[in-house]
């Protein structure tokens, strides 16, 4: 079952119209190791060093390239033809992320410059063009080994340490082209509201100061059938319309709601006219849902919701953070769900827009966590501040998506305990996080010492559950910081108090086989008896707490040196996925 929106490989399925091309594919490639390229004008005339495949960075062996060793700028080229009879359309040139200073060039004219590696970012590119002849467009991408710089789980030392990986360099996610009409839809930001059955569309539409007799209308079907259809002049660049979604199509009730048991989604079809003409057609899709909280529980619709997440840090070891294709995304949800887990922490990584269409298809809840910086400074609060806003404007929309998490385990606030300046920059990026969404749960630092977060949210890797519930029988020893939270951190910064949220165990487990490289939690195991009873013992001891809400198993997948997966990093059982399922449901 998809969305009617629904375009295999479509790089933006929240968001889809007919007439778009997809740049992956064999590039002209160099590293730029002296930083040469602007200087000798590579943006005019490129003499090509290698081929590479985007959107695998050379570091990967999808790229065809396969070099780990750090290099701090790349370039990147290839011509494409642009059609004579696209003539009079502006032409969008997308980048789904490019790590981490991205500037482009369209016949060696600047088109634009974007900072940070996981937000989506484009450039109308329709003034340097020449229509119905080859066009080249040349990427000139600069990475870092800063630790101000949000990196996630990127290495910036020669080597991999802990738990730190591969650096990923440049091009990552998809490049496309998009032809559109001078009048369109920018962006619609669209929020459920399940207590009054009305969902709410905010438009921007682009061309209204030009054009006259702008018209908007909204076709929200379910299921195939027509649910309403709804229009209004589009006189302002702004523009705000409630629909009531009372109607026979959602069936008995006359409602329908989105949930993991019944991912429900409605199909919409926005549609710009001028003059009576078709100006844009854009095709999305969404959920009715609701995230709250009361009484120290998560509710979704409503309802208690107790939540078995696994930790996924989406890494693949052909192609590290890129997915390989879209059924090995695919493939990933399905194993996840085949364990019994309702939901992932998606981990120091904002994952490929695809992956979260398909959780909102098949009904799997996602924390969208953000790639931490490692280091306290004015220039870390900036940059991370304004990637974090780009990147919850461009997840909005997805259902599945039922926790922010900006800060994890104090990383990029390493003095977080005392120091107020770090304190307050996560109040702030709390506040603003609200000021755009203030319907989901934020988690201002995940594991340990929060500030305001709505969730308390802990991690501790003791390794059996008679272990876990010596520290956790006694819930206010915990949130009075008469104790730490694990060996050595306490639940919350100095100057705040509990104040009755929900309490999750957002990390546990990492239980690794033995093996003669890599590295798990605790003492390995040697067999699945062993491994069964340690993760039926912690398991079983979480959920025997009638105070805690849910739990987040470490994790999916091994991922290069970290061999705590319940699948390998080629995506193999190391256990029956049914035994682990049987647990999580017992």
């Amino acid at each position: 079952m998809t969305t009617r929106a629904y375009v295999k490989d479509y790089p933006r399925p929240q968001f889809v119209r007919d007439q778009w091309v997809n740049l992956n594919g064999e590039w002209s490639f160099r590293f730029d190791d002296s930083n040469a390229g602007e200087r000798e004008r590579w943006q005019e005339k490129f003499e090509a060093i290698d081929r590479i495949t985007v959107p695998f960075t050379y570091e990967t062996q999808a790229s065809g390239i396969g070099i780990e060793s750090f290099h701090a700028k790349v370039w990147y080229d290839r011509t494409v033809q642009i059609p004579k009879d696209a003539e009079g359309k502006a032409v969008i040139l997308h980048f789904q992320a490019v790590d981490y200073d991205a500037k482009v060039w369209v016949n060696g004219m600047l088109a634009g410059s974007h900072r940070g590696g996981y937000a989506a970012f484009s450039f109308d590119i329709t003034p340097y063009l020449v229509f119905g002849a080859d066009n080249r467009i040349t990427v000139k991408a600069e990475d870092g080994n800063d630790t101000t710089q949000p990196r996630g789980k990127q290495r910036w030392t020669k080597d991999n340490f802990e738990c730190f990986y591969v650096q990923t360099t440049g091009i990552w996610q998809t490049v496309w082209l998009e032809y559109v009409e001078e009048e369109r839809l920018e962006a619609v930001k669209i929020t459920p509201d399940i207590d009054r059955s009305v969902v709410r569309f905010e438009y921007e539409v682009l061309g209204t100061e030009s054009a006259s007799e702008l018209r908007l209308e909204a076709v929200i079907t379910l299921k195939g059938r027509t649910v309403k259809r709804v229009s209004l002049a589009a006189d302002r660049p702004y523009l705000t319309v409630e629909v009531d979604l009372v109607h026979e199509a959602n069936g008995p009730w006359k409602k329908c709601h989105w949930s993991p048991k019944h991912p429900n989604l409605y199909d919409v079809e926005f549609i710009l006219y001028s003059g009576g003409e078709i100006a844009d057609r854009v095709f999305s899709y969404f959920g009715m849902r609701k995230v709250s909280i009361e009484k120290g529980k998560v509710l979704l619709n409503n309802s208690p919701l107790y939540q078995r997440l696994i930790l996924d840090q989406g890494y693949w070891p052909e192609s590290h953070l890129t997915p390989p294709s879209e059924e090995a995304i695919i493939a990933d949800i399905d194993s996840i769900l085949e364990m019994g887990y309702n939901g992932v922490r998606k981990h120091m990584k904002i994952e490929d827009a695809r992956f979260l269409y398909w959780c909102d298809v098949k009904g799997l809840l996602v924390w969208s966590e953000m790639a931490a910086t490692f280091e306290y400074h004015d220039r870390a609060v900036e940059a991370f501040t304004k990637e974090w806003l780009e990147i919850v404007r461009q997840q909005y929309n997805h259902p599945s998506i039922i926790t922010w998490v900006p800060f994890n385990e104090s990383w990029g606030v390493p003095s977080i305990l005392r120091d107020q300046r770090q304190q307050k920059f996560t109040e702030g990026i709390y506040h603003l996080t609200k000021s755009i969404d203030p319907y989901r749960p934020v988690v201002a630092n995940d594991g340990w010492e929060h500030t305001v977060s709505d969730i308390l949210t802990l991690h501790n890797y003791v390794e059996t559950g008679d272990g876990f519930l010596k520290r956790y029988a006694n819930k206010e020893a915990i949130v009075n910081k008469d104790t730490t939270c694990n060996q050595w951190k306490y639940a919350l910064a100095e100057g705040y108090e509990y104040r009755g949220q929900p309490i999750i165990i957002s990390e546990y487990g990492g239980i690794a086989f033995r093996t003669d490289k890599g590295w798990g939690y605790g003492d390995s195991v040697t067999t699945e008896e062993q491994f069964l009873e340690r993760f039926g013992g912690l398991t079983g001891a979480i959920k025997s707490l009638d105070y805690i809400c849910g739990y987040c198993y470490t994790q999916v997948t091994d991922v290069q040196q970290e061999v705590n997966g319940l699948l390998t990093e080629n995506r193999i059982p190391k256990i029956p996925l049914a035994k682990i399922k049987a647990i999580n449901l017992a």
